[in-house]
């Protein structure tokens, strides 16, 4: 509604400082065009409102003025609530802070608003971590996320896969990411990813940083996960898959099946899937049993092969 988006805009602008047209668009999702109009709305509303052509231009609200428009909507309110994740948030040293903040929020709410929040809040429970996961030791968390947000040095000691196993190395943390229950921290220099709970010792170094200008945590993380997948499935498998087994498949396996599935007359699925490599095939597909059949790379198909004769002489004086 236009209503909303004028609001919008004004807070924008309120939190933001000097915004583009283009922004602002961007922003609100709509026309370079309906940001124009909605501005002229504003100014025949008498709201101190201007603009600056040029390259460094955009527009911005006078100084000192802040608008008092700050009511909630019913389901502004429900998503705040919805928003609040207590395991995460006491890992983080702030589930207190959280308790708080959603009881101050509550009160402030109007009758009507705080029973539809309630009622969120008790049919809505986030608990991020996956099944069967062990959960990590995060002892450094609260210092990771101190230097987070004060810019500070951290000197590690660092846990990775590959030799030599254990490193030293100073870090910028630019952020913190949760991901299916396992933290990591985003830091220079590169940035890299590293995981929380790999932190074997940390101490605060000398001085502060200052994070590149351009860098976007969120849009960092998005390109981190599509450079891990795609590095991830480097190999393909030609197979023949039950329909049971078909309809088990998720991520991009599925993706694959529905772009290269060929229906057989013996009513199962060809199709040529995404593999991490031989070994790692060679187990996701021996769990599938006798609903999947490999077809190609030979290599692969010949370790199915050797493994169900070796079960079969296992189990045959069962």
């Amino acid at each position: 509604m236009k209503s909303s988006r004028l609001v919008s805009i004004l807070l924008l602008l309120q939190t933001r400082g000097r915004m583009t047209a283009a922004q602002l668009a961007e922003e609100l999702e709509v026309s370079v065009r309906t940001v124009y109009r909605d501005v002229d709305a504003l100014h025949a509303a008498g709201v101190p409102l201007y603009g600056d052509a040029g390259h460094a231009g955009g527009y911005q609200l006078l100084a000192g003025y802040r608008t008092r428009l700050t009511g909630l909507s019913a389901g502004e309110a429900e998503a705040l609530f919805l928003s609040g994740i207590p395991g995460p948030a006491a890992e983080l040293g702030l589930g207190s802070a959280l308790a708080a903040a959603q009881l101050k929020l509550r009160a402030a709410l109007p009758a009507e608003l705080r029973e539809q929040a309630d009622r969120m809040r008790s049919r809505f429970h986030l608990d991020a971590p996956g099944w069967y996961a062990s959960d990590d030791d995060v002892r450094y968390l609260t210092a990771v996320a101190d230097a987070v947000w004060h810019s500070r040095v951290l000197e590690v000691r660092y846990r990775r896969w590959k030799e030599p196993t254990d490193v030293d190395r100073r870090l910028e943390p630019y952020g913190l990411v949760l991901k299916a229950g396992r933290w990591y921290v985003v830091a220079g220099p590169g940035p890299r990813t590293y995981r929380v709970d790999q932190i074997l010792e940390v101490a605060v170094g000398e001085g502060q940083f200052e994070p590149p200008e351009d860098f976007d945590l969120a849009a960092y993380w998005q390109r981190y996960q599509a450079d891990f997948l795609a590095g991830l499935h480097r190999g393909e498998a030609l197979v023949r898959l039950s329909p049971h087994a078909a309809a088990r498949l998720t991520g991009p396996a599925a993706h694959a099946l529905a772009e290269t599935g060929t229906a057989e007359p013996d009513g199962w699925t060809r199709a040529l899937l995404p593999i991490e490599s031989v070994d790692h095939a060679h187990r996701e597909f021996l769990a599938m049993g006798a609903e999947v059949e490999i077809v190609a790379p030979p290599e692969l198909r010949a370790r199915i092969a050797s493994t169900v004769r070796d079960l079969a002489a296992r189990y045959a004086g069962a």
